[in-house]
């Protein structure tokens, strides 16, 4: 029973992190489509 609960966990952990990087993925590209400052 432990292993449902942590295979259930882990799903859920790696939504959200997948959702996270995905997000911050697309700002980025939205802010780099629009360079104001170019700092590189």
């Amino acid at each position: 029973m432990r292993g449902d609960s942590n295979l259930g966990i882990y799903i859920v952990a790696g939504i959200i992190v997948l959702h996270f990087i995905a997000g911050f993925a697309f700002l980025v590209y939205k802010m780099n489509k629009k360079p104001k400052d170019k700092e590189e």
